[in-house]
């Protein structure tokens, strides 16, 4: 059956039916074929904002504009700061992946066993560096209260600091998961998803001119043309280029991504000045062009032959470096700046920092999800009500 120019839940030949998130971060469609493409994407986001951070907008750690120092690259790592919006656009994408026919309590299991255990040793490593070592760069200046409300990750709700400055996307794709899990109570499907998605887009844009307090809130005007955005891409992955809709709403999150895009940076820009910060209109406008192409040719499946096994590592370890990097760079780049090259201790620093992460993931992060799935698993099994007792909701599917 065809509606709204969709083919309901019937996918195109080679696509798969209810595909879902795998572990460690990677991304399995429903007939097993994993997407190594996004898990490249996921390190292209990751070293895009490390190199934002190194290169671009760590004054206080290189005592002076490290544009300046790396003049030669500015005005691409200046556009770094726009990986967090390829990571917003990727969580879109998997996301609805990952919820279409699950239900609401294997959509939760799945996203806080993927969270936290790398989270919670990020901020207890955080902790431990600022309360017993010499480091200050980006100090948090937290109370010990206020580390403990950072392990639930809602800090944002009570207006407490972030452990990691990082952390505030974090608090934005915990409200996408509410979002779309409320969302998924009703029942997924084709139809449903176009309506939530062009209900949201309203709803932000409202959010965006009103700057009603609640509505900003709950429909993130800043960062939901991306999530809408992942998400048309992934109907379009599912159900073929030829269905019209989904590329209407990757046109309109496109529009909307230009503009907040645009006021993101040009914040910056304004702070800063341009020629400290040389990150110009027509630079946004080409680097948010950029992200949604590859989005657009994941679901295409023009980047099929990124097939190469060590990617789905390089994936998998990206978000534990998302969540470290700037805290490895506070202990080293002070520490050395007046010995080593600025070029020599930036690359030392990313090799440092992608070891780390490589650490975290194999160690922490890796066995720690095995571990918390399990433990929810068990305590799902334990409240569930007894099979057959009452019909579990699942997200329906025509």
């Amino acid at each position: 059956m065809i509606y709204l120019g969709v083919a309901e839940d019937k996918p195109t030949e080679g696509r798969a039916i209810g595909g879902r998130a795998g572990g460690g971060g990677g991304t399995r469609t429903g007939k097993g074929r994993r997407l190594v493409e996004l898990d490249a994407l996921r390190f292209v986001a990751a070293f895009a904002v490390m190199s934002f951070h190194y290169l671009a907008a760590s004054r206080s750690l290189w005592n002076e504009h490290p544009t300046t120092l790396f003049s030669e690259v500015n005005r691409l790592t200046t556009l770094g700061i726009l990986g967090v919006e390829l990571f917003f656009l990727i969580s879109g994408f998997v996301i609805l992946m990952s919820v279409w026919g699950r239900t609401i309590g294997q959509f939760a299991i799945s996203r806080v066993a993927r969270l936290y255990p790398a989270y919670w040793f990020a901020v207890i490593v955080i902790f431990i560096l600022y309360r017993f070592s010499g480091v200050s760069g980006f100090n948090p200046k937290l109370d010990d209260g206020e580390y403990l409300l950072n392990l639930t990750m809602l800090q944002g709700a009570f207006g407490v600091g972030h452990a990691g400055s990082v952390f505030w996307s974090l608090w934005v794709e915990l409200r996408f998961y509410v979002l779309v899990a409320v969302f998924s109570l009703f029942g997924i499907t084709v139809r449903r998803c176009l309506v939530f998605m062009g209900s949201w887009l309203a709803l932000a844009l409202a959010a965006e001119f009103t700057q009603n307090e609640v509505l900003v809130f709950v429909f993130l005007p800043r960062q939901a043309s991306y999530f809408i955005g992942g998400m048309a891409f992934y109907l379009i992955y599912r159900f073929g280029a030829r269905a019209r809709w989904p590329w209407l709403f990757v046109a309109a999150s496109f529009a909307m991504s230009l503009y907040v895009a645009q006021l993101r940076v040009g914040s910056r820009v304004e702070l800063i000045g341009l020629k400290h910060f040389p990150a110009p209109p027509e630079g946004v406008i080409v680097a948010i062009t950029l992200i949604y192409l590859l989005m657009a040719a994941v679901a295409l499946g023009w980047l099929r032959w990124l097939n190469w096994r060590p990617l789905i590592t390089v994936g998998a370890l990206t978000y534990p470096l998302y969540l470290l990097h700037q805290n490895v760079s506070a202990v080293l780049i002070p520490a050395y700046r007046d010995e080593l090259d600025p070029w020599v201790l930036a690359a030392i620093t990313m090799g440092v920092s992608i070891a780390l992460a490589y650490l975290v993931y194999r160690i922490v992060d890796k066995p720690g999800q095995r571990l918390l799935k399990a433990v929810l698993e068990a305590l799902r099994a334990r409240v569930r009500p007894a099979r057959g007792s009452r019909r579990s909701h699942r997200a329906s599917v025509p």
